[in-house]
């Protein structure tokens, strides 16, 4: 079935009227300032790596963006899903908003080096979730599991079963640095039980619902991170 790119791009500019403007409240309104130069590096790079992914495949392959754009806890199937969601949604909320009270009330000390290089990570955070969605055309946000797809081994599938996830994995910890903040790293760290809960209760529907997920858990044997779990 095709997808109407039209279509689409309407859907991308509503989503972006209404989750930019938020996305700028929780950034600088705990700051209290627009005189908040990591928030202003931060959002440049977060913007510039979402708008690259949404720009591509909606030339590229509109059907996965299409798949994407259909987020949230109520697009969820499972309903564990529907709760993982909400908590990593509060969490990764609750990263900005933490980052913002700490510089407006200086309870770290953040070098210029490390927000550098926190934020870099942050770019390759979406560079990884470029080349995931680049080798698999299925990696829907919710978990479900649609006609015709098929397991993925090559890539970063052949290094870690879940690498959009390990990709996760480094924007919320590396989020906080790049904000100017170690205080919010105490969310990233809180977030971390919600996002296992995600990737082991979708290896049980895949397993269930995927022919050949369970051979290929066989073969990829790690997870997340690569000679760890």
């Amino acid at each position: 079935m095709t997808t109407d790119t039209s279509e689409l791009k309407r859907r991308g500019w509503r989503q972006t009227a209404v989750s930019l403007p938020i996305f700028a409240a929780l950034l600088f309104a705990p700051a209290g300032t627009l005189r908040y130069w990591q928030g202003w590096l931060y959002a440049c790079v977060f913007v510039a790596g979402c708008v690259a992914i949404s720009v591509y495949f909606t030339r590229h392959d509109p059907a996965l963006l299409g798949r994407r754009m259909n987020a949230g806890p109520a697009k969820e199937q499972e309903p564990a899903q529907k709760i993982i969601i909400t908590l990593l949604l509060i969490c990764f909320f609750l990263l900005f908003v933490v980052s913002g009270f700490d510089v407006r009330w200086r309870w770290s000390s953040v070098p210029i080096w490390l927000v550098t290089v926190s934020n870099a990570i942050v770019g390759l955070a979406f560079a990884v979730f470029f080349v995931v969605l680049k080798q698999n055309s299925y990696a829907a946000s919710t978990v479900t599991v649609e006609p015709g797809q098929r397991v993925i081994s090559i890539g970063l599938y052949g290094i870690v079963r879940h690498p959009m996830y390990a990709g996760a994995l480094l924007l919320m910890i590396f989020t906080p640095p790049a904000l100017g903040s170690y205080w919010a790293l105490l969310v990233a760290i809180a977030a971390l039980p919600a996002l296992m809960w995600r990737l082991l209760d979708e290896e049980k529907v895949l397993r269930r619902d995927l022919p050949g997920y369970a051979d290929y858990c066989r073969k990829v044997r790690h997870r997340l991170i690569p000679g760890i779990w």
